[in-house]
């Protein structure tokens, strides 16, 4: 087992849960994070975010010694930058600034021979393009003074615990034998396959995993606004299709949310804008999705004789089930629409949201539901299988094809 010091660089979605996992395992880790009150909370043993298995982990993760801290660390063998990594909204190539900010400080501090390892989700070229010239800058040399390596995350909110233990991971490096000191260090944890190949290859093999999702879903968002314009069941056409075996459409939904899918896919697009036409249609089909959901819900108020929007309600801020995770979520997208239309936002509830994101967001599910007498489900939360009894005559508009859960008494609609 490495014994490598690890320095994590970033502990929010994705390096907390990471900076825990190797602890958990026997890797001295030390989690570093610019944000002042994250960082006294973690020390405080209290979690910045809920997920599933998170408690336990952190409780292992502690009595192996973890340590928090706002200081990036002298002594460390490795630093594994996980940060954001956004897009320009104009030009739609990656915004590196957290990256390149991070890395910056690790170089102020490391000592020579160290492992650099960027972990956030990048476009290829990124790393030649933002990261060594950093090292050129501290008067560093690649491959002596600091080895580089890029290790793409792999999972997924709502079920990081498992696949952190279980998917697959891929190592690019410029040094096959650095490659394989970093391996050793995933592998204290990783129960899935470790391939090791360079760096451009492993930034592009992210980036097309997502995009690849991205495209699937697309066209299943295609295929429900053509089976809606001619008065077809997409949901049992796609149930149908899938039973070929080399045949796999994912659903349809209200759009396309987190941070890698919704954003993942425009790195291509704006490195190669001249080569990802299919890559670029089906984002524009997916970030169109809620606007289809508010013409949608027109369309169904009108059925239904509701001529106030104010009694239309939205259920669900965060961009998958049983997460708190709002990123480029949906409904965030819809409310921002609205915006700019000089509509007034929307009532919204969100069992998983506790802290106040928009206006007219509600704590308490009954007194939301008494205030409305449409309600449009973005997402299909347990909370919402559990409570539905609550809902009584009223109509439904379900984007998430949520199954038979709705009493009797309420009319329901799908996207």
């Amino acid at each position: 087992m490495s014994k490598d010091l690890v320095n994590v660089v970033g502990l929010g979605y994705i390096g907390l849960p990471t900076a825990m996992m190797m602890a958990s395992h026997g890797v001295p880790v030390i989690g570093t994070d610019y944000k002042k009150e994250l960082v006294e909370s973690l020390q405080a043993g209290h979690l910045t975010f809920q997920e599933k298995g998170l408690k336990e982990l952190f409780a292992q993760a502690k009595a192996s010694g973890i340590q928090f801290t706002g200081e990036y660390s002298d002594q460390a063998n490795i630093y594994i930058v996980s940060v954001p990594t956004p897009y320009d909204k104009k030009s739609k190539r990656i915004d590196p600034h957290y990256v390149v900010s991070a890395v910056k400080q690790v170089l102020d501090v490391c000592r020579k021979g160290a492992i650099v390892v960027v972990e956030s989700t990048i476009s290829p070229g990124t790393i030649d393009r933002f990261v060594r010239p950093l090292v050129a800058e501290h008067g560093l040399k690649v491959g002596e003074d600091v080895h580089l390596v890029h290790a793409p995350e792999r999972i997924i909110p709502g079920n990081m615990v498992y696949e952190l233990l279980h998917n697959s991971r891929t190592i690019g490096a410029d040094d096959p034998a650095v490659g394989e000191r970093v391996k050793a260090v995933y592998a204290s944890f990783c129960q899935g396959d470790i391939e090791v190949t360079d760096i451009r290859t492993a930034e592009m093999t992210k980036v097309v995993e997502n995009t690849y999702r991205d495209i699937n879903i697309a066209y299943a968002n295609e295929l429900l606004k053509i089976c809606r314009s001619d008065g077809m069941d997409v949901h049992e056409i796609i149930r149908i299709a899938n039973k070929h075996p080399r045949v796999n459409i994912l659903s349809p939904g209200p759009g396309v949310g987190g941070h890698c899918i919704s954003v993942d896919s425009w790195f291509l697009v704006g490195d190669y804008p001249e080569l990802a036409h299919l890559i670029r249609q089906a984002r524009l089909i997916n970030d169109s999705m809620p606007d289809f959901v508010l013409e949608r819900t027109e369309q169904i108020m009108e059925e239904n004789g509701i001529t106030d929007f104010d009694r239309v309600g939205f259920y669900g801020l965060t961009y998958k089930e049983n997460v708190d995770d709002v990123r480029e979520s949906p409904t965030l997208q819809l409310i921002e629409s609205m915006k700019r239309h000089l509509a007034p936002s929307p009532k919204c509830y969100d069992p998983m949201v506790k802290k106040q994101i928009t206006p007219r967001q509600y704590q308490d599910f009954q007194a939301f539901v008494q205030d409305i007498d449409l309600m449009v489900v973005m997402i299909c939360h347990d909370h919402l299988k559990e409570c539905c009894g609550d809902v009584t005559g009223k109509v439904i508009l379900d984007t998430r094809n949520c199954g038979k859960i709705w009493p009797a008494g309420n009319t329901v609609y799908s996207l």
